[in-house]
């Protein structure tokens, strides 16, 4: 890999689905030996939860699967993330629509959605912060698929 690459998974809030997309691919990178080379983070559109840690059953649901979220902390999109990250990775159409509206008056790196690297056949990640315990687990399961293909994009790209 000749340079590094960045990564920001970007949801509403910043406390169930980037957080865990966020601790999962590091889970990844960090299975390739890639941590040294991919630099990682996570942001919500909105405010709400600034400085807060992750939702409790995102971090339960994680830690089951090994990822530990405990360490995260909410922040809230910038226009300069644009600049900053090669990849800026959206959960879901409306957060993606908003960020694109930042996107088309700064420019920078185009924002996509997560699960166009999962090949799920779906195109967003539910939120399941209003929902029981197995949408964390749905959401898990789409973000270790999604965070794969991810992975070979970049491995492929910077190669």
């Amino acid at each position: 890999m000749s340079k590094p690459a960045n990564v920001l998974f970007v949801c509403l809030g910043n406390i169930c689905r980037s957080p865990t997309a966020e601790g999962v691919f590091r889970k990844l990178v960090a299975r390739a030996g890639l941590q040294d080379q991919i630099q990682i983070d996570s942001c919500g559109t909105g405010n709400w939860h600034i400085g807060k840690g992750p939702d409790s059953r995102s971090q339960e649901a994680a830690q089951k699967r090994g990822v530990d979220l405990s360490a995260l902390k909410a922040r809230q999109f910038a226009e300069n993330d644009l600049k900053t990250f090669d990849y800026v990775v959206v959960m879901d159409r409306q957060n993606l629509a908003d960020v694109k509206e930042i996107w088309r008056q700064t420019g920078g790196t185009e924002p996509t959605l997560f699960l166009e690297y999962g090949r799920s056949g779906l195109a967003e990640v539910p939120d399941p912060y209003f929902g029981g315990e197995d949408g964390f687990e749905h959401v898990l399961d789409l973000v270790e698929k999604a965070g794969e293909g991810l992975l070979r994009d970049i491995q492929e790209r910077l190669a």
